[in-house]
């Protein structure tokens, strides 16, 4: 056995493998020839399972990655001269390495204290509406769930919608982790991005292997396949990217492998609450932990596990669909050894177990 599929580590949910669902559904499509860019059948399913859970107007494009979902999915509805908003902790603006600026958009980026926007911030960056001199505020992103992992209800997605379109603007949702915000608020993926025009679907955070899609509500939006072409986003074996979202989408196996994620980061939020010294900094509401370590803990625990610093003396903790419970608590026992004056208690009470029946089976 390979050593490296023995680790599991808690860097990023980017990390984690494929499911072996979407390693079948590869499997399946593979052999023989069909229509490339698109026009093979895979495709035309995906599109079919697409509309039936976002309504008969989505439009589907499956590209490569989550950088070019965004980017495609705002060229769709940006018009040239417009600005883009966003939090300031937003994936488009902290992560994608002035992609968004390269395509030829602004970032008008709003301070959140959670990754969350409100409603009512939107009217004062767009009071400098009609000044031909700056940039227009033409379309709302929305991160779900956030970089900050907290999550949007669906009250707050359509006030913040609705908003956005009352002031004239489109509305992006960042769907990366849209899966994981829908099953902890116990919806559908439609209803976790409530009133959007364009969404960005994750795919390999969720058990992909490689490739996300743009859904296109907006029916206005006109020519997103030449700029899916145009932006270098097209793949041309469209089915093997299809058949990976076919195999998440059919039977719901994107909300089992999310719940699994977010049960894992429950698991490693409770069990880190009850260490001396450590504070959990943020809502768990998603599969991300952002936790406050003691002094000198981060550097020693990086020894032996991978994870990202999020600020001073903050660290971002993310599970996946196959963290295992044994994964969670080994970094637990980690951080009580490692924290000062901590010794690991091997009669401490462990932290309950994820109850439900599509965890349970998550590698299945």
């Amino acid at each position: 056995m390979r050593t490296h599929q023995l680790r599991r580590d808690f860097a990023s949910d980017n990390c984690a493998a494929a499911h072996p669902k979407v390693l079948a559904a590869l499997a399946e499509v593979d052999g023989g020839h069909l229509p490339s860019y698109g026009a093979d059948p895979y495709t035309s399913l995906l599109e079919e399972r697409v509309r039936e859970l976002f309504g008969q107007q989505a439009r589907t494009f499956p590209v490569f990655n989550g950088t070019g979902a965004n980017i495609l999915a705002l060229q769709a509805v940006t018009p040239r001269w417009s600005a883009v908003v966003c939090a300031d902790a937003a994936h488009l603006h902290t992560d994608e390495c002035g992609a968004p600026e390269h395509a030829g958009f602004k970032l008008l980026t709003l301070p959140t204290t959670d990754g969350r926007l409100d409603a009512t911030d939107l009217a004062d960056i767009a009071r400098d509406a009609r000044n031909r001199h700056r940039a227009q505020p033409g379309v709302l992103s929305l991160t779900q769930s956030t970089e900050l992992g907290t999550s949007y209800d669906p009250i707050e997605v359509a006030v913040l919608a609705d908003e956005a379109h009352r002031l004239g603007w489109k509305v992006h949702v960042d769907g990366a982790r849209l899966a994981n915000a829908a099953a902890r608020l116990g919806i559908g993926l439609a209803e976790a991005a409530a009133g959007a025009d364009v969404i960005s679907l994750g795919a390999t955070k969720n058990g992909g292997m490689i490739g996300e899609a743009v859904i296109v509500l907006d029916p206005d939006a006109d020519g997103v396949g030449f700029l899916q072409k145009a932006s270098t986003q097209l793949p041309s074996k469209t089915r093997y990217v299809s058949a990976q979202l076919l195999a998440l989408l059919d039977g719901d196996l994107w909300r089992s492998n999310a719940i699994q994620a977010n049960a894992m980061a429950d698991r490693l939020a409770a069990g880190l609450r009850g260490v001396p010294g450590v504070r959990v900094v943020h809502p768990v509401e998603a599969n991300a932990v952002f936790a406050s370590l003691p002094a000198g803990v981060a550097e020693q625990l990086r020894a032996t596990y991978s994870f990202s610093d999020w600020g001073p003396g903050v660290v971002r903790l993310m599970t996946a669909w196959d963290t295992r419970p044994e994964d969670v608590d080994g970094l637990l026992a980690a951080v009580r050894t490692l924290s000062p004056g901590g010794v690991h208690d091997s009669t401490a009470p462990a932290v309950q177990e994820a109850s439900s029946p599509e965890s349970a089976g998550f590698l299945a």
